[in-house]
């Protein structure tokens, strides 16, 4: 099997477990923000859960960042390109840097 069609066959299942994960994490931290501002005790065992997801949270950021910044180069929109690549992550700039000539 090359690599190909691994990619063609994992990317998809990558993308959508992405989107879960990245939407389940903003959730989280609305909760979060939720109960401060209404003085509601968060278990402290969460913390490592809170920052791994804020970590994901500004990789993301910075990779539709990333990607605003160089989608008019390859004419895509900036901010549709960058929504979509701040839910998907790492594989929307593969995919904006993927060459065009094949």
């Amino acid at each position: 099997m090359n690599f190909q069609a691994i990619k063609q066959t994992i990317s998809p299942i990558i993308k959508v477990i992405s989107i879960v994960l990245i939407t389940s994490a903003i959730g989280l931290e609305l909760w979060n923000i939720y109960a401060i501002a209404n003085n509601i005790s968060v278990p402290s065992s969460l913390n490592p859960i809170f920052w791994i997801e804020r970590f994901a949270v500004s990789c993301h950021l910075v990779e539709a960042v990333i990607a605003a910044f160089y989608a008019p180069s390859k004419n895509k929109l900036p901010i549709q390109y960058a929504t979509y690549t701040f839910f998907v992550g790492t594989l929307g700039l593969l995919e904006l840097f993927e060459r065009q000539d094949k």
